[in-house]
């Protein structure tokens, strides 16, 4: 199962749960206040998802390693294509 299918599994899932609660398709009878709850219940998911996200993103950006020894290689590399082209006549 491809990770897409399991998200669209979970979002129908909850989906699901939601238009029983909301709607009371079931005729569970249950009390006015549940519904009164759960009509709201995919904003506040999606405030909560963009809270998540938006902690995920900062918290993965203060921790981003350096890479020193592939930052060296790359001067190396730009340096020797410099030199390069110098001897191949190109002035820069």
């Amino acid at each position: 199962m491809t990770k897409l299918m399991q998200w669209l599994f979970g979002a129908s899932l909850l989906g699901g749960l939601w238009a029983l609660v909301s709607f009371d398709l079931l005729d569970l009878n249950l009390p006015h206040t549940y519904r009164e709850v759960a009509w709201p219940m995919p904003l506040y998911l999606l405030v909560s998802f963009g809270c998540f996200s938006l902690a995920t993103v900062g918290y993965r950006v203060a921790t981003f390693n350096d890479c020193d020894a592939a930052a060296k290689e790359l001067q190396e590399q730009i340096r020797e294509a410099r030199e390069d082209l110098r001897r191949r006549g190109l002035k820069m």
